[in-house]
């Protein structure tokens, strides 16, 4: 109920957005990073800030589940419709963005599954039926799922809505599999860590579908930089390190913002209108 609820409000709000602007116009310059290491290295990053961040809001600040998600939602809203507005790649603005889906993805995961009280199994096949239904109605209605097409206000979008439910399905898998399945914080990092590797032997091995991998890859650095969150600031007898969660938040952030100063990052290339229409 939380996530469709969710899902009706981002797009309601963007389609407001979309009415005000020229929609007859397509944007070419893409706003969405090329996807290189220096990606994947932010996304893991981001992804390991979002679980200490959210985990700081909700349990060290003890705000609740329930607050950290309309918190944390609000501001994803705020971010997202930035970005939709923004002309052109703006690496501060989109990882920001990225950090408040994976932030709120950490809420709405722990809201679905400990306040609502439907579990992780039952959170993760509920994430996923919204993640794929999103996915559907994206490839629908523009014919392509890849983040290399996202260059018009309507793609850009679904593109945030497929990110956000993918970052919450990340998180309800991680838990899932660090705490129902006995592998712990650690375990469920290695996990993770090989099934990436996996993929990314796909990648330099085999033809698959690089959309497909892409977001296999999306959703499963999720987890793992969930269960890497978790495993520095659970307690030492949950198999944790016990740090601060707002001192391992801040050092996360300070990583990050360095990485986006120091580690050069260029807008992804997509297809222009000569080229979709063959």
């Amino acid at each position: 109920m939380l996530f469709g609820c969710f899902a009706l409000l981002l797009t309601n709000v963007v389609w407001w957005r979309m009415d005000t602007m020229t929609r007859a116009v397509e944007r070419y310059a893409s706003k969405v990073p090329e996807v290189t290491l220096v990606f994947w290295i932010l996304k893991i990053a981001a992804t390991t800030l979002g679980e200490t961040g959210g985990d700081t809001v909700t349990m060290t600040l003890n705000w609740g589940y329930l607050v950290g998600t309309v918190l944390f939602l609000s501001l994803l809203i705020a971010l997202v419709l930035l970005q939709i507005a923004s002309k052109k790649f703006r690496p501060f603005l989109y990882w920001a963005t990225i950090i408040a889906s994976t932030t709120a993805g950490t809420t709405m995961a722990d809201f679905a599954d400990r306040s609502i009280g439907i579990g992780y199994a039952g959170g993760s096949l509920l994430l996923f039926a919204c993640l794929m239904a999103t996915l559907g109605a994206w490839y629908w209605s523009a014919g392509s799922i890849s983040v290399g097409t996202v260059n018009t206000l309507k793609v850009e979008a679904f593109y945030w809505l497929a990110i956000t439910f993918s970052q919450t399905l990340g998180t309800a898998l991680g838990d899932w599999t660090a705490d129902d399945t006995g592998l712990g914080y650690d375990g469920g990092a290695l996990l993770f860590a090989a099934g990436l590797a996996v993929l990314a032997a796909a990648y330099f091995l085999t033809n698959v579908s690089r959309v497909f991998l892409f977001w296999m890859a999306f959703i499963l650095t999720r987890p793992l930089g969930a269960t890497v969150g978790d495993f520095l600031d659970k307690p030492v007898s949950d198999g944790g390190l016990a740090l601060s969660r707002p001192i391992a938040s801040v050092v996360i952030a300070v990583f990050i913002v360095a990485c986006i100063i120091l580690l050069p990052q260029r807008a992804g290339e997509h297809p222009g209108r000569s080229e979709t229409a063959t």
